[in-house]
């Protein structure tokens, strides 16, 4: 007699928009990420965390692995540290495996492969299963990037004088890899040397790291591209002399998840710090989506890793269209470092003014969190309620730099140098300056949100402008707001700080809510161990 089944929590999908195809080809051949439930720990080498997960999660693996031999799949990948097996076969059988019916569907021009309602396993695993990515292969985020309305009329800066302007240390990242997160494009070594040439910097080495079927694939699309040529050039012009390792995966909950997950197990290159500069608002996801995300972002505060995200180009409403105002995932997660945009006016080497990014249809996004609750560093901080539902929350963004594509920064894109912008180029920038700060500590930051927070003063405050869409928003003032975080960075200051580790605090297990409806609403809480920013490497 067959095991009883049971729903994988949280694994709930709704149709999507667009037009139906039709079921999709039994023999396809597709491959499946399953992410096991595991919480993250200290451990005093990244050998012994890997080795201890390994023996929590011996037994999970194996039931994981009879079960794909029983419905006849292949076991195509195995990672502890990761919490991922890799299973792939037909879709006749992956239907039959998870209780579901793959379909196509068409829309804004792409087709992609999806599902509805729950998936369910047999109940020795389901309960055990945080995540099931890759049946279901719609597009989930955008890239932060933003052009001037006018390109003639835009005033941009290379990338490492925009580091210059905020006092970054004259210091070189060299021993320091800042991984980057990318779900499209791709870069031309020919635009690497002329950018850097530019800057009168030497190019940084530079890799491609495939995850899950991506690829460096340029001339596909431009503004993908462009995005690609943003991230690889402000982080490099930056941080001087660092490695940059660029993880490419497909646009997909799989791929993203995949991507963040490699990075941060990346025996080769090692990255400390992570720059992701792709998302979107925390209603257009899944629940399993958000946790397992979430819990490689934990994984990364434990392994000492830094992530800087962007917090969107959408304004309040984070560009979703339903009178409501919204934040972007993966900036909103407690454990990121949400990154928000001004615009700057700059006399010579110095900022004469600046103020949040507002253009109007465009600009910086920032609010407060449906999912997750207000974090114990932002105790103490005045974080509003959500001014669509009046409820308390996890405020975004943390800090800011420029990002107006009208003051931003002249990148090199297919041969050609244009002023481009967007949130996307501060989640480099802070990503940058994160590895310097790593390359002259000889430690890594690790989680620097408490350190951030109790400093103030290493922030430049940025108290004028809003991020609001039809009167519907946020208002920068005095100390941290919901448009600019804490500011824009002092560079050299914030280095001293964390040099100084004044304050440095070390942090315990805490209980952080994430858990969704199908409809990407908060409706309980389950337990994510929070732990500090770990040393080793």
């Amino acid at each position: 007699m067959p095991d009883p089944r049971r729903s994988i929590s949280g694994s709930e999908r709704t149709a999507p928009s667009g037009s139906l195809v039709g079921d999709a080809d039994p023999s396809e051949r597709v491959e499946v990420s399953i992410y096991f439930k595991d919480e993250a720990s200290a451990a005093p080498s990244r050998q012994a965390y890997r080795a201890a997960r390994a023996e929590r999660l011996q037994s999970c693996f194996s039931d994981l692995t009879r079960f794909a031999a029983e419905h006849g799949l292949d076991v195509t990948l195995q990672h502890p540290a990761r919490r991922l097996i890799k299973l792939a076969g037909p879709v006749a059988k992956l239907e039959v495996a998870f209780g579901t019916r793959l379909q196509y569907f068409e829309h804004n021009g792409r087709r992609f492969r999806t599902r509805t309602g729950p998936l369910t396993m047999p109940v020795n695993l389901s309960d055990k299963i945080e995540a099931v990515l890759g049946l279901d292969n719609r597009p989930v985020a955008r890239p932060k990037i933003a052009f001037p309305r006018a390109p003639r009329a835009a005033v941009s800066h290379l990338p490492n004088a925009v580091a210059a302007l905020y006092a970054f240390p004259k210091t070189s990242a060299a021993g320091q890899c800042i991984g980057i997160i990318e779900l499209g494009g791709g870069f031309r070594a020919s635009d690497t040397e002329a950018a850097f040439g530019a800057m009168k910097l030497s190019p940084p080495e530079l890799v491609a790291v495939s995850v899950s079927g991506g690829g460096n694939a340029p001339g596909q699309d431009k503004g993908s591209d462009g995005e690609v040529a943003l991230d690889i050039q402000v982080a490099g012009g930056a941080a001087p002399g660092a490695k940059i390792a660029v993880y490419f995966a497909p646009n997909t909950d799989q791929g993203f998840t995949d991507a963040i997950t490699e990075a941060l197990h990346d025996e080769t290159n090692a990255p400390s710090v992570l720059s992701i500069s792709w998302g979107a608002a925390e209603n257009s996801w899944t629940q399993q989506s958000i946790t397992a995300m979430t819990s490689a972002f934990q994984d990364a505060a434990s392994l000492g890793v830094t992530v800087c995200a962007a917090s969107g180009d959408g304004l309040a409403s984070d560009g979703v269209n339903d009178g409501q105002v919204h934040v972007d995932f993966p900036a909103s997660s407690p454990y990121v470092v949400g990154c928000g945009g001004t615009t700057l006016d700059t006399s010579g080497n110095t900022i004469a003014s600046e103020t949040v990014w507002n253009s109007g249809d465009s600009g910086t996004g920032g609010g407060v969190s449906a999912l997750f609750p207000l974090p114990d560093y932002q105790s103490a901080t005045k974080v509003p309620v959500s001014v669509s539902t009046g409820k308390a929350g996890r405020g975004v963004p943390d800090v800011a730099a420029d990002a107006d594509p009208n003051s931003g920064y002249t990148i090199v894109v297919d041969g050609e140098s244009q002023a481009i912008g967007g949130t996307s180029a501060v989640a480099p920038l802070w990503a940058g300056l994160f590895a310097l700060i790593n390359g002259a500590d000889g430690k890594p930051v690790g989680q620097p949100h408490a350190t951030l927070y109790a400093n103030a003063s290493a922030f430049r405050d940025i108290t004028g402008g809003d991020n609001r869409v039809d009167s519907l928003g946020y208002v920068a003032g005095p100390g941290w707001d919901a448009c600019s975080g804490l500011g824009s960075p002092k560079g050299s200051a914030l280095a001293q700080v964390f040099a100084a580790d004044v304050p440095r605090p070390k942090a315990g297990p805490r209980t952080i809510a994430c858990k969704l409806s199908a409809s990407g609403r908060q409706i309980g809480k389950s337990r994510l161990t929070k732990t500090s920013g770990a040393s080793h490497r």
